[in-house]
Parts: C-alpha cells; sequence; structure tokens
C-alpha cells in the first residue's frame, strides 16, 4: 500500500528524519489559516497517490494567505492522472543550496536490500543513471542483521560527499533504512533531500510503499496517521467494489477469496493458485478478452465466503459472465467452490449456467464438484484443458454480449 506525503512525513518524524513544517488541510479556507500559521513563504502540495505532481501543476508556491487560498482552491479542484486530491499540504518553503536522492528498495536479483543514493536529487533517478552514473550509488546489505549506520555512510561517501554532509546524509539514510525493516516497506524514498543556506539538511518530499500483508502487523501505526483500516489504497484510493471485496475476505479467516483490483472490462474474474491467478488474468487480455477485475481464491475457502466473493463480482453492473479458474491445486477443494460460486451467482439473481462462461479447477474432489456442475449446467473443463486454453474458450463466450 501507498502513503500520501503528508502520512509518509508522520512516519519520517517517528524515525528522527528533519522536515519543512507543513499542514495537511482539505479546503482552501484551512489553506488561508495554515499559511498564516506558518508565517512564511509556502509550497502548495496536491495529496495524490501519483506521481508528476508539478509537471501537472498539482505543486504551486505562495508568498501571503490570499494567495494560498485562491492556488489552493484550484489544486483542490485539479485532477492528476485520473485522480482528485484528497487535500493539500501547505509547506513552509525553504531556500535549497544542493539537492540528493536517497530511495531504499529491495533488489530481486541480488535477494537483498539495496540503498540508492545519489547527489543529484530533485530528477529523474533514471535520467541520473544514464547520464552521470558517476553521481549514482548502489549499497547492498542484510535484512537479517541489525542495519550499520557505516553501510550508509559508504552508501553517502561513494558519490564524494565528505564532511559534515557526509555525518547528516548518513544520519538521514541510516535512519531510512531503520525505517524500511522495521515497517515492512517495499520502497522507501526521499527525493529531494535539501541542503539550506544555514549547511542543515531536511527532507523535501518522500515516497513510503508498504507491503500490504503488513497491515496487521502495523495497524497501531496506520490508525495514528489515519489511515481507516479498509484502506488498501496502492497507487490510488481503493474504489467501492475492493473495499468490499476486502471486507469479503476479512469476514472469515478459512481460505482466501478477495485480494481484489477494479480494472474496466466486462469478464469478471475468480482465479488463484500462486503465480496462476496472475497467468491466468494475462491469459485472458492476451486472449482478447477484457478483465473486470483481479483477485485470488485459494486455500479452501468456505463455501460462503466462495459466495459473497462470487455475489460481490456477479453483482457488478458492467460484468457480463464471470470466469471461474485455477491452476492444479491440492489444498482447495473444487466441490467447495463449485457450491460457492453457484450458490453466489443465484444469490446475486443470475442462472449460473449463462453468468459462468467457463469453469476450470482441477484439484481434490474434483469429481463431486464436477457433478454439482453438470447439475446446473455450468460449462467446466479438467486438467487436459489448459489455463490458456480455458481462458481463450471463457473469452469466446464473450463475443457478440
Amino acid at each position: 500500500m501507498r502513503f500520501y506525503e503528508y502520512e509518509a512525513k508522520e512516519v519520517l518524524k517517528k524515525y528522527s528524519i528533519p522536515l519543512p513544517k507543513s499542514l495537511f488541510v482539505k479546503d482552501s479556507d484551512s489553506a488561508f489559516n495554515a499559511a498564516q500559521n506558518l508565517s512564511t513563504d509556502v509550497v502548495i502540495k496536491s495529496q495524490v497517490l501519483s506521481g508528476g505532481r508539478m509537471k501537472a501543476g498539482g505543486i504551486d508556491f505562495a508568498n501571503s494567505p490570499e494567495e494560498v487560498k485562491e492556488k489552493s482552491r484550484i489544486i483542490l479542484e485539479l485532477e492528476i492522472n485520473g485522480l482528485l486530491p484528497v487535500g493539500i499540504l501547505i509547506e513552509e518553503k525553504k531556500k535549497i543550496t544542493q539537492e540528493y536522492f536517497a530511495a531504499v528498495t529491495y533488489d530481486g536479483r541480488a535477494k537483498k536490500p539495496v540503498i540508492i543514493f545519489s547527489d543529484m536529487g530533485g530528477i529523474d533517478i533514471e535520467e541520473v543513471a544514464n547520464s552521470h552514473p558517476e553521481h549514482l550509488s548502489r549499497t547492498h546489505f542484510s535484512a537479517a542483521r541489525p542495519f550499520s549506520p557505516f553501510t550508509a555512510k559508504n552508501a553517502v561517501a561513494a558519490v564524494g560527499v565528505t564532511g559534515r554532509e557526509l555525518n547528516q546524509l548518513s544520519a538521514i539514510v541510516t535512519n531510512l533504512c531503520n525505517l524500511f525493516l522495521e515497517r515492512d516497506l517495499t520502497l522507501a524514498e526521499i527525493n529531494p533531500i535539501g541542503k539550506l543556506e544555514d549547511g542543515s539538511i531536511i527532507a523535501l518530499d518522500c515516497h513510503l510503499d508498504m507491503e500490504s500483508e503488513a497491515r496487521n502487523t502495523h495497524s497501531a501505526l496506520l490508525a495514528e496517521i489515519g489511515v481507516p483500516e479498509e484502506d488498501n489504497r496502492q497507487s490510488r484510493p481503493p474504489t467501492q467494489f475492493e473495499i468490499d471485496a476486502a471486507n469479503v475476505d476479512a469476514a472469515d479467516t478459512r481460505g482466501v477469496a478477495g485480494n481484489l483490483t477494479e480494472f474496466d472490462g466486462n469478464l469478471g474474474l475468480i482465479i488463484g493458485a500462486g503465480g496462476g491467478s496472475l497467468t491466468l488474468f494475462d491469459a485472458v487480455r492476451a486472449a482478447g478478452g477484457k478483465p473486470a477485475n483481479y483477485c485470488e481464491i485459494g486455500g479452501n475457502p468456505s463455501v460462503a465466503k466462495a459466495a459473497n466473493l462470487t455475489k460481490l463480482i456477479c453483482s457488478q453492473p458492467k460484468v457480463d459472465k464471470v470466469a471461474v479458474m485455477m491452476n492444479v491445486v491440492s489444498n482447495t477443494r473444487v466441490d467447495i467452490v463449485a457450491r460457492g460460486v453457484i450458490k453466489g451467482c443465484i444469490e446475486a439473481g443470475f442462472d449460473p449456467a449463462e453468468k459462468i462462461a467457463i469453469f476450470r479447477i482441477p484439484g481434490s474432489w474434483e469429481e463431486e464438484g464436477f457433478a454439482l456442475l453438470e447439475r446446473y449446467g455450468v460449462d467446466y473443463v479438467d486438467r487436459s484443458v489448459s489455463m490458456h486454453e480455458a481462458a481463450q474458450r471463457a473469452v469466446e463466450k464473450m463475443k457478440g454480449i
């Protein structure tokens, strides 16, 4: 899940990373009051879960509370990459003499966390890597051991930073790495880190992403910064469809039936089996289909849980049919899933034979499951039909709708 900038900065505060003074507000009148409280020139920042705010006009500057109010009104109505802001951050403007970049993420090839540091902040790090590789360092470290400040100092010194700046930046990078490890983040990025005229160094903008599975572990932190329990956002706020699916999954601990992401297609997907769900989603698209959603089902969910997810997906106005597909599994009973999806279709007011485009779940108790599908006239295939073939059949059923 992704944090808004104002939330991320609340988290940075807890790790003693220096920041400019700022106030998060939701309307132009509150922005006016915030500017009066800060008593300085300010930056007005749109709070959206998207990059490109500056280019889109979502970041502006103002020299008076009146100017803040007028520009805030405009920014609050500005859509960026299809998203309206949840509010704006009013932040004191600082005079910067040097900008740096620091990020911590996972290197999939090395299977280790990596610090990425540059003394050319404020621009796309990809541009620095391509045009000025000598100004960028990559430093791997172990996630299994306590983080050493010496590692952070090496990362900063690798691009030629020395003296007082080296010590200040090393402290920020050390705290950023501890935040990354302790809060189960997938990305912790500060860009830019700014050196001020007096020589002090502060974080001006930041981007934090947390593993979605870590929500329960860090529920106290999320509650403290005001993130609702049902808000499982990624690069955008969750839709009502996604929130409802998360509630279905959370209501029953047996198995998985949720983890849903909404798309704009007309074929509802009930898919699972680890990487099989991604393969099936891609197979539907490759066959020319338009998925209405991605989701996961598996681990032996109860009949009620499978039914509630199916009912939810079938009830979406844009969904014409649903495809129920999994890879070969041993821990999910075919008959239970079959009962669930049939029950969900019926409760949503549809004939399972018409609403279910294809059913492909090879696994345990499949004879009983197939017998139930036959009874309701649902088109099904066994393991002799590949996932790609099943996806293609489902898409063929959508033609002419």
